[in-house]
């Protein structure tokens, strides 16, 4: 068994390999083996890949399974103590790995980590996709240390400590194969967007720990395949949200939250066309609700077996709305913000 495995998903993603591969390996130290996963990319990926970085291992997948099922097929071909799953767009810095490996060995309890994730675009910015950790709030809406909604905070070194989180990004998440094992890995239902968030959000209910470590920092691009405002990714975002909180809310709080987000997210849809005329995001929002009333029920196992935990108070999901903090009282940082 090797000790970490980082396994990079790729779908014709050549652009990305040839500016930021060459990072990881150069800066992650020799024992870390990295691994290419290809979603059946039709570019030239992989011819490239051989050329230019033979000592790169290659899982060759079937067909574009996702971001969630890709993983999930890639990693069971991988035998290591510790996956990395780090996009593609990431620009890792010297010596990135130590201080997640470090931390992740001397605390046991905690299943996952991730480092600082700073912007390529603005090296001294926070990077939407992550920044220094996510919560959730009380409704199921996704914020980070570093951003909150659209509002992304420069990087003053205000979020360098330790912190336990609810959710760490996707675009670099550091996860024990055990850990990752015992929960059934990634949603693959989901197929893209909210899955990590998912994942963690399962390991807490179980009792396990999420941090971030900021003394280990990388660069992201962000966007990826699916960039902001492409009504595909809209429509992924509200359906798998949704999903995700009918899969794990505590009883007591499942009703309640799903009557808000009815009137909320019908109040977003309306938003997007009235004052953004984003026809084709209006209609990817309407239908996200329609589909997941579809399929909801198709979780009602994964929903029953979640309930059977005992620890159900996860302070990283917290008791304030952040719509109303943000929207109403004007908190627009996360340090702003009322800590319960």
């Amino acid at each position: 068994m090797d000790k970490v495995a980082i396994v990079i998903l790729n779908w014709n993603g050549r652009k990305m390999l040839e500016r930021y591969l060459s990072t990881v390996l150069e800066h992650s130290r020799r024992d870390a083996v990295t691994y290419v996963a290809d979603n059946a990319s039709t570019d030239d990926s992989l011819s490239w890949l051989a050329t230019h970085y033979p000592e790169v291992k290659i899982i060759r997948l079937d067909q574009n399974w996702g971001f969630a099922d890709g993983y999930n097929k890639a990693l069971a071909q991988v035998d290591a103590e510790y996956f990395v799953l780090l996009n593609s767009d990431v620009e890792v810095t010297d010596h990135w790995l130590e201080p997640l490996i470090d931390y992740m060995d001397s605390h046991t309890d905690v299943a996952a980590c991730q480092p600082k994730l700073l912007s390529v675009a603005d090296k001294g910015s926070f990077e939407y996709a992550g920044a220094c950790g996510g919560f959730l709030d009380r409704l199921g809406y996704p914020f980070c240390r570093g951003r909150i909604f659209d509002t992304v905070e420069k990087d003053h070194g205000q979020y360098d400590e330790v912190a336990d989180i609810l959710w760490a990004t996707g675009a670099c998440l550091m996860i024990r194969s055990s850990d990752y094992a015992s929960v059934g890995g990634l949603d693959g239902r989901f197929f893209a967007h909210s899955e990590e968030i998912d994942l963690c959000w399962r390991l807490r209910i179980r009792g396990r720990r999420i941090v971030c470590v900021p003394s280990s920092k990388v660069f992201h691009v962000g966007g990826g395949t699916l960039p902001k405002g492409n009504p595909m990714k809209t429509y992924l975002n509200f359906r798998n949200n949704l999903t995700m909180l009918y899969k794990n809310l505590p009883d007591n709080d499942l009703k309640h939250v799903m009557r808000m987000r009815w009137l909320l997210d019908r109040l977003a849809a309306i938003e997007m066309l009235v004052l953004e005329h984003k026809w084709g995001d209006f209609k990817a929002v309407l239908r996200a609700r329609r589909d997941f009333r579809r399929w909801k029920h198709d979780f009602d196992a994964d929903r029953n077996a979640l309930q059977t935990y005992v620890e159900r108070e996860i302070p990283e999901r917290t008791s304030y709305s952040i719509l109303w903090q943000y929207h109403v009282r004007g908190k627009k940082h996360y340090s702003d913000l009322i800590h319960y």
